[in-house]
């Protein structure tokens, strides 16, 4: 006799790409696949619309997964993750309840590419000029800042930063680097100088990029008086991790001039709510956390995603996280 279908929710597919950007039909027997283009905010909506569903696909870290939320969720026994670290899942509750948790791999390259997408549109002014030229504004406004000859300090060296590195040398600035565990030798290796302190890397640095991981000792690393550090013709740009940056201290700091400008993909909340004070910053080019976003990964994520619901069907679940 034929087992019932399973009913497999993917989250936060606000592209629509999900069911079309991976091949899902090796699971089309087994599992019917639904995807949510909206985000649900809060945990009680989130409940009711995950009811019914054995399997759940959610997006790197949009969707806590918490106690209270997996006790009400009786029907879930499958959780994927896109990537393979995730610290919005509890992960012993998920054992508890029976519910297993599996990743996917993730590409580092879409984040290096955002981060220079935000750094060279910051020192080149894009928006300003491109909305004044499609608005019938002035012709040129902005004088841009050269990169080459310019100081880049990155907050962490590791596989995003030491690729962002690269190019800022290919651009031909002066890098630099700092992070509590980095060592001489790694940074020699990378061609960058190791910065003795982080306060010595705000201070001389023109662009400073975070490429850190979220931890008790990086939260709020970047208050205001770290940012107080920075020249006033220096940029932040943060694709890593919001909780990293004083989002208070940096909307003061933007709002008095105190910094040239900020490029910023990740936010306190996530969607960014209408009337948050981010969307009308001034000095901010802001993107809605692109920095995972590209159609490589999605392939990957949804692939793997489909290769992990084969896994668990046939009792042998791969990728497991937790």
């Amino acid at each position: 006799m034929r087992r019932p279908r399973l009913r497999c929710a993917v989250l936060d597919d606000h592209q629509s790409v999900a069911t079309e950007i991976a091949d899902w039909s090796p699971v089309a027997d087994d599992v019917e696949v639904v995807a949510f283009t909206e985000h649900f905010a809060d945990e009680d909506t989130l409940a009711a619309a995950l009811a019914e569903y054995d399997i759940v696909v959610t997006l790197r870290e949009r969707v806590p997964f918490p106690a209270s939320l997996l006790t009400r969720l009786p029907r879930l026994k499958l959780l994927i993750a896109s990537g393979m670290r995730n610290s919005v899942i509890d992960y012993a509750a998920a054992e508890a309840h029976g519910v297993t948790v599996c990743g996917t791999a993730s590409s580092t390259t879409p984040p290096v590419e955002l981060t220079w997408a935000l750094l060279l549109g910051l020192a080149r002014g894009l928006v300003t000029e491109n909305n004044a030229l499609r608005e019938g504004g002035p012709w040129q406004s902005t004088v841009g800042v050269d990169l080459h000859g310019a100081r880049l300090g990155l907050l962490g060296l590791g596989k995003i930063g030491s690729r962002v590195a690269r190019v800022g040398l290919a651009f031909g600035m002066h890098v630099t680097a700092w992070s509590q565990n980095l060592t001489k030798e790694y940074a020699d290796e990378v061609g960058v100088h190791l910065a003795a302190s982080k306060e010595e890397l705000l201070a001389e640095s023109d662009f400073v990029s975070v490429h850190l991981a979220l931890s008790d000792r990086t939260r709020g690393l970047l208050g205001a008086p770290e940012l107080a550090l920075l020249k006033p013709t220096a940029h932040l740009i943060n694709t890593s991790r919001a909780a990293i940056v004083d989002q208070d201290a940096l909307l003061t700091a933007l709002r008095e001039g105190r910094l040239a400008g900020a490029g910023v993909d990740v936010f306190d909340v996530e969607p960014l709510p209408a009337d948050h004070p981010m969307r009308s910053a001034p000095r901010l080019l802001a993107t809605p956390h692109l920095g995972y976003v590209s159609r490589a990964n999605y392939a990957t994520y949804y692939g793997q995603a489909v290769e992990n619901i084969q896994a668990y069907l046939a009792g042998s679940p791969v990728r497991l996280l937790g």
